[in-house]
């Protein structure tokens, strides 16, 4: 579908032929499909929350196929080391000089697997590649690949052996989305899939040059003024809910969330809208990635906790009183 206006044109008729060929292997699991492409196109790394078999390393690991993207997937684990992930200087007896052999986080999709198992040791080691887009190795630093994204999953903290991600590690994740179980349905069809899941062939459907291409024209989609002051908004209440009549809120959340919060929020919303095929924002955009922006920013307190409230229902709150 093409849509024109004076300031933007974009082109989405390979967003569903897209959806299409993952639908060879992933059945279901649309949100997080969504999410994936969104981060994808908006330069933001991704963060896929679920128990196991929940097809997190299938769908990220079938993605890259069908955008011509490079891809390298690092297993987390408690013995994982930095130079594991970045790389590191290895001495070479003939010439008795070092040499760099670059890790796996040299490609243009990094799959993060079970990130929360590792140490915070080596999770601030992937901390530097995903903010900077570059790492140090010895005395020097090496530019990543363009384009660079981390797409890592976790389990969630219930379960033993993991470690809580730093705060400062995942606000650098533009999305966090949670992957839920199959319906009954989607279960009837992968089990029907089975058989044929070896011989499936899955085709590029996007060359690299076509995803820049598609990435410029997601930064041009428009939003009103009144949108943007609607994004402040929502990110102000989250540090002053009294200020904004949220009162009732105010024992539930620890910390709001930071201006980058802020440029997430529209950054994913130009996303979403040219996943439909539009080339402006409207509301609803914004409150679709709301959520996936702000779910693994906000803090919350120990009462939360033991209310057993979670960041999801805050943000629902804060948009039912949020007016444009």
């Amino acid at each position: 579908m093409n849509n024109n206006d004076e300031n933007c044109t974009i082109n989405t008729e390979w967003i569903p032929v897209l959806f299409q060929e993952l639908s060879k292997l992933i059945v279901g699991q649309k949100e997080m499909l969504e999410a994936i492409l969104m981060g994808v196109l908006s330069e933001g790394h991704v963060l896929i929350e679920g128990l196991p078999g929940l097809a997190k390393t299938l769908s990220i690991s079938t993605f890259s196929k069908t955008l011509s993207l490079a891809f390298q997937r690092i297993q987390f684990t408690p013995d994982l080391l930095p130079s594991d992930i970045i790389g590191t200087m290895i001495f070479n007896p003939n010439t008795g000089d070092f040499n760099v052999k670059k890790g796996p986080v040299f490609s243009n999709i990094v799959l993060a697997d079970e990130i929360n198992r590792a140490s915070a040791k080596v999770q601030s080691a992937l901390l530097e590649a995903m903010a900077e887009k570059q790492v140090s190795i010895g005395s020097k630093t090496y530019p990543l690949e363009t384009p660079f994204l981390v797409l890592a999953t976790q389990n969630p903290i219930e379960q033993e052996g993991t470690f809580e991600l730093p705060e400062a590690q995942l606000d650098r994740f533009l999305f966090k989305v949670k992957v839920n179980y199959p319906s009954k349905e989607e279960e009837l069809q992968i089990l029907e899939k089975i058989n044929d899941f070896q011989s499936i062939d899955i085709q590029p459907i996007l060359s690299q040059q076509k995803l820049l291409e598609a990435r410029k024209q997601v930064r041009e989609i428009h939003i009103d003024e009144n949108l943007k002051k609607y994004i402040v908004d929502l990110v102000m209440t989250t540090r002053s809910l009294k200020e904004y009549g949220l009162k009732k809120l105010e024992h539930l959340v620890k910390v709001g969330v930071s201006p980058r919060a802020t440029l997430g929020i529209a950054t994913a919303a130009k996303a979403q809208a040219f996943l439909k095929g539009r080339n402006y924002v409207n509301l609803d955009d914004i409150k679709v990635v709301a959520y996936l922006v702000l779910r693994h920013r906000l803090i919350l307190t120990y009462e939360a906790e033991a209310e057993n409230i979670n960041t999801d229902s805050i943000i629902t709150e804060i948009l039912a009183n949020t007016n444009i």
